[in-house]
């Protein structure tokens, strides 16, 4: 089990659970999908234009930079999201990974997701059907991952596989479900942690984790993001810095061991503290400031569009 992987993970579940929660509070689609574009965009345009400055410093190739197409091509390729392109030859060729930030490449499936919960406004003043059509939805990705995958892993369609989009998705369609039931206000919530924790265990143990992490390991996730630890509400109290951290923690452990060449210990330290304080730079000098964009009137705009 790759610890990489239960993050990654994690991270789909809680999306899937808080972009149900603004699907429930968004009064119509153009607002919700105004939101995600103004959550997701602006801060990785920035991380973009940081990380093409970057390449100067840290390129390495045989011919001069200014012939390499795929530095120019960088910032258009993965703004637009479906073209991901996470290598720059000549750039990080001696680090174990070559990409300049290898997390982008889940971002096109993240959005892609947002674009399936905007389909639930066709039915979203009627709860229970909306439960359902996430309920019916799950199963039958998970019928497809554990039954079908060998005959629809393989597919591409746009950049996305049929393996993270099956894996990846039913991670966040879970995490949807869940919200639509208000288990974290349920008094024995964490007696539910600990069991489930318990069990967590045994099927690590045991060997049958991957059978069940997408049933097992979502509400786990969930039920430990709303266990009150002080030192870590602490750091939610200073901003949202989760979006920043992600995207900037691989460019900043590729930059540690292209200049340092550190060991495990030490990469974990030093780039656990730059993607924070990244995260947080990010949160307040763009992030935060793209939102508040969310709140400006958008109707007229939409109505004279939809006049045309």
């Amino acid at each position: 089990m790759a610890l990489a992987e239960l993050g990654l993970n994690g991270f789909f579940i809680i999306s899937g659970f808080f972009i149900y929660r603004s699907f429930q509070r968004s009064p119509d689609v153009w607002v919700f999908l105004k939101k995600r574009v103004l959550r997701i965009f602006p801060g990785l345009l920035m991380v973009l234009v940081l990380s093409f400055l970057l390449v100067p410093f840290v390129y390495e190739g045989s011919s001069p930079l200014t012939h390499v197409t795929e530095w120019y091509t960088y910032i258009p390729y993965n703004f637009s999201l479906y073209g991901f392109q996470g290598v720059v030859p000549g750039v990080f060729d001696n680090n174990y990974y070559h990409a300049i930030n290898g997390s982008l490449w889940t971002i096109r499936y993240e959005f892609t997701l947002y674009l399936a919960v905007a389909l639930l406004f066709v039915v979203k003043f009627r709860h229970q059907l909306v439960r359902a059509v996430i309920g019916i939805s799950l199963l039958l990705m998970l019928v497809s991952y554990f039954l079908f995958l060998e005959q629809l892993g393989g597919i591409s369609i746009i950049g996305l596989t049929g393996t993270n989009m099956l894996n990846l998705g039913t991670f966040f369609v879970m995490g949807s479900l869940l919200a639509t039931f208000k288990f974290e206000e349920h008094p024995y919530k964490y007696w539910w942690l600990f069991a489930l924790g318990i069990v967590f265990i045994a099927c690590i143990y045991f060997n049958c984790y991957s059978e069940v992490k997408h049933l097992l390991y979502s509400p786990i996730v969930l039920l430990l993001g709303f266990t009150v630890l002080p030192v870590i509400d602490a750091f939610g109290k200073l901003g949202d810095a989760s979006y920043g951290i992600y995207i900037y923690g691989f460019p900043i452990q590729q930059g540690f061991m292209y200049y340092f060449e550190l060991d495990t210990s030490a990469l974990i330290l030093l780039s656990v503290i730059g993607s924070i304080i990244f995260g947080y730079v990010s949160w307040h000098l763009i992030e935060k400031q793209a939102l508040k964009w969310k709140r400006k009137p958008f109707n007229r705009f939409n109505r004279r569009w939809l006049r045309k």
